[in-house]
């Protein structure tokens, strides 16, 4: 038996057992985390017709009547799934990123109940085995580099006591080619001012209502987040014909709202360019309104950093 915090999670037999996974992926060709299967649509004769333009990305929805967006969270519980035979396992993720936004520590979670007679994954078999089969059924822009067994109430949201993300920006006066997915580029002659960025940014952190930082719609009850540390640096050069300096945002918090990060990162840009004030900041805060902010910047600079547990 293994004792993992407060409860016991069997150690063989036919008991469940909950894993833990921790999660890298390239987020550009797909349609955020969140698994997505809305109704097929079908034209006026009654023919399904592809919901989403030609280059949507899409997978192979297993539910009658519906289609299904290319989201990690699909492929990846598509992937458990095989490797269990268990059709019914439910993956849950800790972070709904966006499409086109990338992560190196996603965290997400399954049970795995087995049945004896082949159904399933036991605690005996191994997490490093469940890994790397995992893997091998993995397409090439998502790959599982943790896994682990964890208590059985073990939540991937609810017991999240902190996130980390980095915003990176590409600056020069030639865009990026070979990892143009990766920052967002951008060109100032003399290039940010990230000593301004970092006083504006010392005015975001600690508890606050961040409703002038967060997209309308966002769906959630309060607007009031923690934000750790958050911080700006230069993160050295980019040589060649792409030359250019690459800049880095680094932001952690108990929670962040949706697009949080990519409107706070667009508010420190215009600190960086010049066309606002660290102080003037201060007032977008206070005044909580989203038309004050800095734009939502795109989401190929993003990428989830890593996701903490209270045990961490």
């Amino acid at each position: 038996m293994l004792d993992v915090g407060d409860e016991v999670v069997g150690g063989g037999g036919l008991e469940p057992v909950r894993y833990r996974l921790t999660v890298a992926y390239d987020g550009t060709d797909f349609c955020g985390w969140q698994k997505q299967e809305p109704l097929q649509p079908v034209d006026d004769q009654g023919v399904a017709a592809r919901a989403f333009s030609e280059g949507t990305p899409m997978m192979e929805s297993t539910r009658a009547g519906r289609v299904a967006l290319r989201t990690v969270q699909g492929v990846l519980e598509q992937a458990v799934r095989g490797v269990c035979r268990e059709p019914g396992i439910e993956l849950i993720g800790a972070s709904r990123t966006d499409s086109g936004v990338h992560a190196r520590g996603q965290v997400a979670a399954f049970t795995s109940r087995p049945d004896g007679r082949g159904m399933g994954w036991p605690g005996e078999r191994g997490a490093d085995r469940l890994l790397a089969a995992l893997n091998s059924r993995l397409p090439g822009d998502v790959l599982v580099t943790g896994a682990e067994r964890v208590r059985a109430g073990f939540d991937p949201i609810g017991d999240c006591v902190g996130k980390g993300y980095s915003y990176t920006f590409h600056v020069g006066r030639h865009r990026p080619l070979w990892d143009r997915q990766y920052v967002h580029h951008i060109w100032r002659e003399g290039g940010l001012d990230i000593s301004a960025m970092n006083a504006a940014a010392q005015v975001l952190i600690g508890e606050h209502d961040y409703a002038a930082f967060a997209a309308a719609g966002h769906g959630r009850l309060t607007t009031v987040r923690r934000i750790y540390d958050l911080s700006v640096r230069d993160v050295g050069e980019h040589a060649g014909y792409e030359a250019g300096v690459r800049v880095r945002i680094d932001i952690s918090g108990s929670g962040f709202l949706w697009n949080m990060v990519r409107i706070i990162a667009g508010t420190l840009l215009q600190v960086g360019i010049g066309q606002r004030t660290p102080g003037e900041v201060q007032g977008v805060l206070a005044g909580k309104e989203r038309s004050a902010a800095g734009p939502t910047l795109p989401a190929m600079g993003l990428c989830l950093e890593w996701v903490r547990y209270g045990e961490a």
